[in-house]
């Protein structure tokens, strides 16, 4: 296993459609595994093929956490993801993301969704999330799209964060 570099926003490639994963082999497997390393030493919950430069429909998520007190991780992988129904409810919670380091914001979303993906074995699956689970999954389907979390809030709000972000790329470069 390997840690992958996380791309930071602003970066053409967070705003590439990911293309569907035509077949779940060892090399894509692999690329799960570096995956959920990458993300558990970020630390986050959720990330994205595109975060990685790999524009793959896989995301993988672990809600729970790694070594968070009493809990056992929970790590999914989630290929070709689809969401087949959503909630009229909406929840709201506060997001950050890999790809937007150290800032946040309220991004509404359906409280609940169902959605169908391929699991490692290549398998159709088919879940129920809501809550926390609900949203990261949005969160990192948004990803796959070309989409980030400060494309759901106002554009003063996103426009002061990229600025941000495009000033802490400066100094440091």
């Amino acid at each position: 296993m390997a840690l992958l570099p996380v791309i930071v926003a602003p970066d053409p490639r967070l705003k590439m459609i990911s293309k569907p994963v035509a077949e779940v082999t060892d090399e894509i497997r692999e690329l799960v595994a570096d995956m959920f390393e990458t993300m558990y030493d970020a630390p986050g919950i959720g990330l994205a093929a595109i975060q990685v430069g790999v524009q793959k429909r896989l995301l993988v998520l672990d809600v729970v956490g790694k070594g968070q007190e009493g809990e056992d991780p929970e790590p999914m992988a989630i290929i070709n993801p689809e969401i087949t129904w959503v909630s009229d409810d909406d929840n709201v919670y506060e997001e950050g993301c890999l790809s937007i380091p150290s800032h946040y914001a309220d991004v509404v979303r359906p409280a609940e969704i169902k959605l169908s993906y391929l699991d490692l074995d290549g398998e159709t699956q088919e879940l129920s999330a809501d809550g926390l689970l609900a949203t990261c999954i949005q969160h990192e389907m948004d990803h796959l799209d070309g989409l980030l979390f400060v494309d759901h809030i106002s554009a003063l709000k996103r426009n002061m964060i990229l600025r941000k972000l495009i000033k802490q790329k400066k100094m440091a470069s």
